[in-house]
């Protein structure tokens, strides 16, 4: 049995450590932030874990991965990159007031990640502990995928560090999500002289729209919402092309398949303009299914916690498609993420990492790593 220290997580060392990896900014894409903010991870995990964190090279910047050793068991995943360009923390630095704390990532999800870390260093035994902290969650893990779906399925558990629900509560389900972008090609004219010889790819456009709004079927979870739209190059010109840009959001496999040929079927209305269309719907449903078992460890642990199904897409919609138990939003209490006023709740910090302990501890004794006998 895994024995627990008696030294309780603490939140001044957590914050310290959280303090430094906001401090050094991770924008997706930005290759160079992204190396010396693995470089950051990977010294946290070392200092408080032991061992050693290795860097796992990739397109899109590194990944983090780290083991106890031992058969595995568990995978703790989370990501480093964040949404904000470079120069965010100059004008909103970490800071610790009135029981919160501020700062770029704080939510989304370095928080995360720093309770996860300090709460295996509640555990006298790691064997069969992975940690995996990708370069990419942010920008739809195309450089990641395959290595989180590997790491999971040699683990068979899941624990996603992601921020928590509204009021604190897990995320026990996930939508399915994606963007499609749709291209238009009609020909351009002069709008004075002879509108007519041109096809006018704005005008397509607006059928398309409202062609691509009428596959949203919201009452039973599908979303299907235009999002950003251009076209044209002078007001004197009769538009040669135009883009539309789509977000979709899913509960089931059966409305990804529908909406993904619903996009590849979509036709013009006007002779002579042509459609092309790019995207899927990259990231599949979450059922909550697949967090049933390690939900009533959680409950078991931390009796009141509730768990909720929420519309946003994360790593653990990959892991849960392949039937791998996968609990989520075990990360930061607070909101905010992506937007200037993201915060973290200080007096939840201890709280969370113990619930990494004893979810860990739970999994890493299950019989056989059956996590239904937990």
């Amino acid at each position: 049995m895994t024995m627990r220290k008696t030294a309780p997580a603490s939140v001044d060392t957590m914050l310290e450590d959280l303090r430094t990896l906001v401090e050094i900014e991770s924008p997706s894409r930005d290759l160079d932030a992204l190396r010396a903010s693995a470089d950051a991870v990977a010294a946290v995990i070392e200092n408080r874990l032991g061992g050693r964190a290795i860097l796992v090279e990739s397109e899109a910047g590194p990944h983090v991965h780290w083991s106890g050793g031992g058969v595995p068991k568990v995978l703790i995943l989370g990501h480093h990159d964040t949404v904000f360009p470079l120069g965010t923390l100059e004008r909103r630095p970490f800071t610790v007031a009135d029981g919160r704390v501020t700062g770029p990532g704080v939510f989304d999800m370095l928080g995360g990640l720093v309770q996860a870390i300090h709460g295996l260093a509640l555990l006298d035994d790691l064997s069969g502990v992975e940690i995996l902290v990708t370069a990419d969650e942010e920008v739809g893990s195309r450089h990641s995928r395959v290595l989180i779906e590997e790491r999971a399925l040699a683990c068979g558990a899941v624990l996603v560090f992601e921020g928590a629900a509204d009021g604190g509560g897990l995320k026990t389900g996930r939508k399915g999500c994606g963007t499609f972008e749709v291209s238009i090609t009609g020909r351009a004219s002069h709008a004075g002289l002879e509108p007519a010889a041109g096809v006018n790819a704005l005008i397509e456009a607006a059928h398309q729209v409202l062609d691509i709004a009428a596959l949203g079927r919201p009452e039973i979870g599908t979303t299907v919402t235009p999002t950003v739209a251009s076209a044209g190059t002078q007001d004197n010109v009769v538009p040669a092309q135009a883009t539309v840009f789509v977000d979709v959001r899913v509960e089931s496999a059966e409305e990804k398949g529908r909406v993904e040929s619903a996009f590849a079927s979509l036709a013009p209305h006007l002779d002579g303009a042509r459609i092309s269309v790019q995207g899927a719907v990259g990231r599949p449903p979450m059922p909550e299914s697949a967090s049933a078992e390690l939900m009533a460890v959680a409950q078991r642990l931390l009796p009141g916690i509730k768990g909720t199904a929420v519309g946003g897409g994360s790593d653990g919609n990959f892991t849960a498609a392949l039937g791998v138990p996968t609990l989520d939003g075990l990360g930061a209490v607070g909101g905010g993420a992506h937007a200037d006023h993201e915060f973290l709740l200080v007096d939840t910090m201890a709280e969370r990492a113990n619930l990494v302990a004893g979810l860990v501890d739970a999994i890493q004794n299950a019989p056989s790593q059956d996590v239904l006998d937990l």
